[in-house]
């Protein structure tokens, strides 16, 4: 299968972004166009045509005016099936950049430990929820080509504003509420998690960097994130795992060491509590999908 680890060059370091629109004449078939995956979320605008999405839960048809999100390393893949022009634009932006103290109470809504971002998509059903986001998005972009003065403040303001688009348009609760988080104390403790699947993550370390006593710290990350700390580093390893099972030419077992999980019994009850198959059932659906 073929299926790749895409790298963006971001325009910006300190706005950690890239958008640019596409126009495409040539058909494309999704057995042509490989499956991907990055870091960043992906925001999709089609201005002209159509364009079909589709992730390994998922398709989407997206017509003029359409939008779609697909979140944080999340596999994808994208094709034009109608002959007229196809007109989009794409935005990847990395939202970890985004929080700061007056944004950080939100970081457990964007933060992903229970679904990808596209869980979001429903509220593009709407006129008003469409249309605003493809003004952000379009706003975005024109400002990163015409680079006016000033216009990192003006992309800055665009990210926070999609993001409280997101946030006020989510009738369904997709973006879980939880208390306020101390931006000092989360993202180093965040960036040491995912610096570390593979290996021991220690307690004493995790603590010390949040300046809290072990039984503090577990009462206030979860009441903070919704979710226990065990949880939620467990929930790295097997998005990590999932990507690992249709990436990387390895054995379950040797994945399984590689996401930090040595005894395979844990290892699958973990994954089909979290993706309700094994991870042999979880390639067989992958490599379906690839041959559609």
């Amino acid at each position: 299968m073929d299926i790749f680890k895409e790298p963006i060059i971001y325009q910006h370091q300190a706005l950690s972004m890239k958008v640019w629109r596409f126009v495409q004449h040539e058909l494309s078939t999704m057995t042509s166009v490989p499956w991907h995956y990055h870091k960043e979320v992906e925001f999709i605008l089609v201005e002209e045509g159509r364009l079909e999405v589709e992730t390994p839960a998922q398709s989407y048809s997206l017509a003029a005016g359409d939008v779609v999100i697909l979140g944080s390393s999340q596999l994808h893949r994208t094709h034009k099936t109608t002959p007229e022009q196809l007109k989009y634009i794409v935005l990847h932006v990395h939202l970890q950049t985004y929080f700061d103290p007056a944004t950080m109470m939100y970081y457990g809504h964007f933060s992903e430990v229970y679904e990808a971002l596209d869980g979001m998509n429903y509220i593009f059903k709407h006129q008003d929820a469409r249309q605003e986001m493809a003004e952000i998005i379009t706003s975005i972009h024109d400002e990163v080509m015409c680079e006016r003065k000033g216009y990192e403040m003006a992309v800055s303001m665009n990210i926070h504003h999609l993001m409280l688009s997101l946030l006020r348009h989510d009738t369904q609760d997709v973006l879980q509420p939880y208390g306020h988080l101390d931006a000092a104390v989360m993202q180093p403790i965040v960036s040491y998690v995912e610096e570390r699947l593979a290996d021991r993550i220690d307690m004493e370390d995790v603590c010390r960097l949040a300046g809290m006593s072990y039984t503090y710290f577990s009462k206030y990350f979860k009441r903070k994130m919704g979710v226990a700390f065990t949880d939620f580093v467990n929930r790295k390893r097997i998005a990590k795992a999932e990507r690992m099972l249709v990436t990387e030419q390895q054995s379950i077992v040797d994945i399984a060491e590689q996401v930090g999980i040595s005894n395979m019994a844990h290892f699958y009850e973990l994954f089909k509590r979290y993706n309700q198959c094994t991870p042999k059932q979880y390639m067989e659906r992958m490599l379906h999908a690839q041959g559609q």
